[in-house]
């Protein structure tokens, strides 16, 4: 899998975080969905990462992805940022798969 960052995307991920040290996480949120293929992506900044997590290098440094979700996204990735929604974008080469995606500061 491969996860390109744009740069604006990069320097809103970097003013979210700030100073705070974590893990950055591409999470396929099931949670309220109704089943595990109705999920929503998310970019969570997370304490730790789990056993399930596989580690995808990008320009910004490691994000996470759960293997056992890899199979809801595709194998080229984009995240870039929308000023006009003032929201985060995940995209693939053919589809946008979630043009509203959340940053969620999911430290303890």
């Amino acid at each position: 899998m491969e996860i390109t960052i744009t740069d604006i995307a990069a320097k809103k991920i970097e003013e979210k975080k700030g100073q705070q040290e974590g893990f950055l996480k591409l999470k396929y949120d099931t949670e309220g969905c109704g089943c595990v293929v109705s999920g929503v992506t998310a970019l969570w900044l997370v304490d730790e990462i789990d056993e399930d997590d596989r580690e995808i290098e990008t320009s910004i440094g490691s994000i996470y992805v759960e293997k056992s979700k890899e199979v809801f996204l595709n194998e080229n990735l984009k995240i870039d940022f929308s000023p006009l929604s003032n929201s985060f974008q995940l995209k693939s080469p053919n589809e946008f798969l979630n043009p509203r995606m959340s940053f969620l500061n999911k430290l303890g």
